[in-house]
Formats: structure tokens, sequence, C-alpha cells
């Protein structure tokens, strides 16, 4: 019985500390979700591909759609 009545006080801290906490909105920019399929390998075409997010993205520009 004693071991029922500690579950349910952890729970219930648990349950208030977890109120108290804020969540944070991911930030996210166009140029960092379009440049992390650039191509590592080949310095050419990684460079070539910066250039086309630069070029899609523009500035101030967040990315969109599904990004996972």
């Amino acid at each position: 019985m004693e071991v029922k009545k500690m579950m349910i006080v952890a729970v219930f801290i648990f349950c208030v500390i977890s109120s108290q906490m804020e969540s944070v909105e991911p930030q996210v920019d166009c140029f960092d979700a379009c440049s992390t399929a650039c191509p590592l390998t080949n310095t050419r075409l990684r460079q070539r591909c910066e250039g086309k997010c630069r070029i899609r993205c523009g500035p101030d520009s967040t990315a969109e759609g599904n990004l996972g």
C-alpha cells in the first residue's frame, strides 16, 4: 500500500513540474533546410547546390512544407 501511495505522489509531482515547463517553437530557416540536402563530397556540386538554395530561399525566408 505504501508503494502505491509513493507512486501516486511521484506522478502528481511529475505532473505539477511538467505543467510549469514552457515549450519553444522550433525555428527553421529555408537555407538551412535546403542546404542540408547538398552533397558534401564534391565541392563544386555543393557550391552549386548552395547557390540554388540562396536563389530559392532568398533573404529572410522560412521553410515551408514537410521538413521531416
